[in-house]
């Protein structure tokens, strides 16, 4: 079914629906706190850092995410000695 809308129309979304911000229905401030946090940690990082992130990360069988991931959650690099902690973040994967 298509619906004709007067010749005026943008084809715009609807003005009346309930528009939600990118930052969600909170306070804008700390929207752009996160933002700069993580730009910080995810873009801002040295080839070496991230070269140094990745080879430990393959290592250990994580992928360059995971690995950065705990390091941030945690810190503490992951160790070939943390294998039930390894394990914990493989059985997280989703199938696929």
């Amino acid at each position: 079914m298509h619906i004709s809308f007067p010749r005026t129309h943008n084809d715009g979304p609807p003005l009346d629906d309930d528009h939600v911000p990118e930052w969600g229905l909170g306070g804008i401030k700390t929207y752009f706190y996160w933002k700069k946090a993580h730009k910080a940690v995810w873009k801002d990082v040295s080839w070496d850092i991230m070269r140094f992130r990745q080879e430990k990360a393959e290592a250990l069988g994580l992928t360059y995410e995971e690995y950065t991931l705990e390091l941030l959650d945690r810190g503490h690099h992951l160790q070939a000695e943390d294998g039930d902690r390894i394990s914990a973040i493989k059985a997280k994967r989703r199938p696929g």
